[in-house]
């Protein structure tokens, strides 16, 4: 079987916990009793995680820059849980990327362990070093607000030929004219803004739906979240956060029938607390009406590590990116954007997307 090779660009602990992760289920092998423990899917087509190859890297930060990937994904001011003893591959070099609107300037009040440092290196031609390494897709996690550098990386999975998996909330899949050019280019493109496994977006979202499946009538609701990893730090910037904010309120106004007024919902990233490290703890609230227009209130609370969160579900993207490449398939890959996705070009409910990647890989079902 070939390889999935892969690159990254954004060696955070988004990134790390996606490596040591398929490290993790390699070593464990397909025949260990946990090997499917916390995979959504134990294998898509002909691909299981050992079949999935990080061929490049890219990152602006002097501390992991030039380093082995293996190296480079638990270096400061990375924060997340450790999964493997250690990775025992090296890995590919980190390549000096583009920093372009990468770094937020009030980051340079936080001590070095918390923030990013700018690497004094020049730039590599990331397409050239696309190609040369043989990767199939190049997967964004570059920070959240980097409109400048998701948008340039995208141009250059273009002109390298390569898929694009766009975790972040930089609106690509879900532009017409982005995903246009991908369709032009054969190329298929998974966006936008990963959603986690079990995250406070995928939950808010399934309790919205069902409030409205048993007729209750959500009146108000928020979404609090707090970490203490660098993407909340980042998130200080409140410029940063526009299309964040959309992607995460859409995602849930997108499960309701009549969306609720703007006064009436908020939901988004509020605070940094650096303790907390790569912990984010969630807070919602519902309040609504059920039969007879009598009050119900809903309260939660989720503590979950942030970045392996998300890993298993871009873990799932890859393979069905894979897929798509295979078989030819080219532009927005709707399902599996609808599924593992926030802010994908069209919004389902998330048993309709699940069965539509389901039909996807099947390949019953449209792209």
């Amino acid at each position: 079987m070939t390889k999935i090779k892969v690159a990254i660009v954004g060696v955070g602990n988004c990134a790390s916990s996606l490596v040591q992760g398929i490290d993790y289920y390699k070593t464990l092998g397909v025949k260990h009793p946990g090997a499917g423990l916390g995979l959504m899917h134990g294998r898509i087509g002909p691909y299981g995680v050992d079949d999935i190859e990080i061929a490049a890297a890219f990152d602006i930060d002097e501390r992991k820059v030039g380093q082995p990937l293996s190296k480079a994904v638990y270096a400061a001011p990375n924060c997340t849980k450790t999964i493997t003893g250690g990775l025992k591959k090296s890995g590919p070099k980190v390549e000096m990327g583009h920093v372009l609107d990468g770094i937020s300037p009030h980051m340079e009040e936080y001590p070095p362990h918390r923030r990013f440092i700018a690497a004094r290196k020049k730039p590599v031609d990331v397409a050239r070093t696309l190609k040369k390494s043989g990767a199939r897709m190049l997967i964004n996690y570059v920070p959240v607000g980097a409109e400048q550098a998701a948008r340039f990386y995208a141009e250059e999975a273009l002109k390298a030929g390569v898929g694009f998996i766009n975790c972040i909330p930089v609106f690509i899949a879900s532009d017409s004219s982005w995903a246009g050019r991908f369709r032009e280019r054969g190329l298929p493109i998974i966006g936008d803004d990963v959603k986690s496994q079990m995250g406070a977006t995928i939950i808010h979202r399934t309790l919205a739906r069902l409030f409205e499946d048993r007729g209750v009538k959500l009146e108000r609701t928020y979404q609090l979240n707090v970490g203490g990893n660098t993407d909340f730090l980042n998130m200080l910037n409140g410029a940063r956060l526009k299309s964040k904010k959309i992607s995460k309120t859409q995602s849930v106004q997108s499960q309701m029938k009549t969306p609720m007024a703007a006064e009436d919902i908020h939901i988004g990233p509020s605070d940094y607390i650096p303790w907390l490290q790569d912990n984010k703890v969630c807070f919602m609230r519902m309040e609504a009406r059920i039969f007879g227009n009598i009050p119900i209130d809903l309260e939660l609370r989720l503590s979950v590590e942030d970045s392996p969160n998300s890993a298993g579900v871009v873990i799932d993207a890859i393979r069905c990116m894979a897929l798509a490449l295979d078989r030819g398939q080219k532009g927005a890959l709707q399902g599996p954007s609808a599924y593992f996705m926030k802010h994908p070009p069209e919004q389902f409910t998330d048993t309709l997307a699940r069965n539509m990647v389901e039909d996807f890989i099947r390949g019953t079902g449209i792209a």
